[in-house]
């Protein structure tokens, strides 16, 4: 049984781009497809599928890479099962003064955090991408 699927979705995407796979293969949910597209809309993944291996749904991500080096410098869990917090629309952080991405779950579903400023929407901050 696994405790935080999303960290275990950003620790292989994080091994596989160090690895220099060309994609990665995780357990599919509608969470992680969520992430993956936010991800993709971004521009830090080539793309996402949901295939089947020996019967289970997994969602395939291509990773992206520029002049050899992986486009995401880092990726990481903010929030942790145990302590969840939410955040308001004016507390929601700005990664590197907007180079990065925050990934929040709002009440719409889950965005960007500037998708969310805009929308007027707080919620958990799930990840942050730069």
């Amino acid at each position: 049984m696994m405790t935080d699927p999303i960290a275990d979705l950003l620790t292989r995407i994080r091994n596989a781009q160090m690895a220099e796979k060309k994609n990665v293969c995780v357990p599919a949910s509608r969470l992680k497809q969520a992430i993956a597209k936010v991800l993709q809309e971004e521009g830090y993944v080539d793309g996402c599928q949901e295939i089947s291996v020996e019967g289970r749904p997994m969602l395939e991500i291509g990773l992206k890479y520029h002049e050899g080096q992986p486009v995401i410098e880092r990726i990481e869990r903010v929030r942790k099962p145990g302590l969840r917090r939410y955040e308001g629309k004016h507390k929601l952080p700005r990664i590197a003064g907007g180079m990065g991405v925050a990934i929040i779950s709002t009440s719409q579903g889950i965005m960007t955090d500037r998708a969310a400023r805009k929308a007027g929407l707080g919620g958990e901050i799930l990840c942050v991408v730069l």
